[in-house]
């Protein structure tokens, strides 16, 4: 049997928004991996020990605040991070899991780790569980509808500059934009003068203690963290006008 990597959605924060196959390859697991940054408890192992009941969960440092592209700190992590797991295989694991916020395909570290283990670890097996991404649970928690009928939907980071957040907004239905927290007054400003401001909405620490979801406009500059989510929902006129 080849040795299995999984990498496992825990949602965006909120225990209860975690599949019940996540649940399963967690405790099946015969390690879990959990990024962190310090001493810090982050979002995806305060999530993983609202559910196992086993003391196979292992905390790894990355760099989760380094936001300056592929740095040496990265690097560094993820080489670290890749040789331990492949430490585990050999040490007679035979099935390990990493649990990551959201979901493992979508902006996730699960991604660079699985490459680097693939690299280290002979015939590999890599495997996804999907998790409830913090778009999808900003729309429900705000009531906000991200497509209808033949709607188009895109999803970027800010970070990907904000040309390319008008351009989004200038080819697309409903936009959706992470991790804008430091840059909401210039998100405010595109939205504005792409005409794209109604119904906008704002959303940060979904499901846990300081959640914050109200519309844009009421959000003050200076009041928003990184991990923050703005939903521009797609211009509508009528029922099934989409269709």
């Amino acid at each position: 049997m080849s040795p299995l990597l999984v990498g496992v959605g825990m949602g965006p924060g909120d225990p209860e928004l975690v599949t019940v196959k996540a649940v399963r390859v967690l405790e099946s697991a015969d390690l879990v991996i959990v990024p962190v940054m310090g001493d810090d408890v982050g979002r995806a192992e305060a999530t993983v020990r609202a559910h196992v009941t086993h003391d196979r969960v292992r905390r790894l440092p990355f760099a989760l605040s380094d936001r300056g592209g592929v740095t040496q700190a990265r690097t560094q992590a993820w080489d670290e991070a890749g040789s331990a797991v492949a430490q585990a295989f050999a040490a007679g694991a035979s099935a390990v899991a990493f649990a990551t916020i959201g979901d493992p395909n979508v902006y996730s570290t699960f991604s660079y780790l699985a490459q680097t283990v693939t690299a280290l670890v002979h015939d590999l097996e890599v495997q996804t569980v999907p998790g409830i991404t913090a778009m999808q649970d900003l729309a429900a928690r705000s009531g906000t509808v991200l497509c209808e009928g033949t709607e188009s939907l895109a999803l970027l980071p800010i970070t990907a500059g904000l040309s390319a957040y008008e351009a989004a907004l200038a080819s697309f239905d409903t936009v959706v934009a992470y991790k804008g927290g430091r840059h909401l007054r210039e998100v405010r400003h595109v939205l504005a003068a792409t005409g794209r401001s109604e119904g906008a909405v704002f959303g940060s620490a979904l499901g846990l203690a300081g959640e914050d979801i109200r519309p844009l406009a009421d959000v003050p500059d200076d009041a928003a963290p990184y991990l923050s989510t703005v939903i521009s929902p797609a211009r509508r006129v009528s029922r099934g006008g989409s269709l």
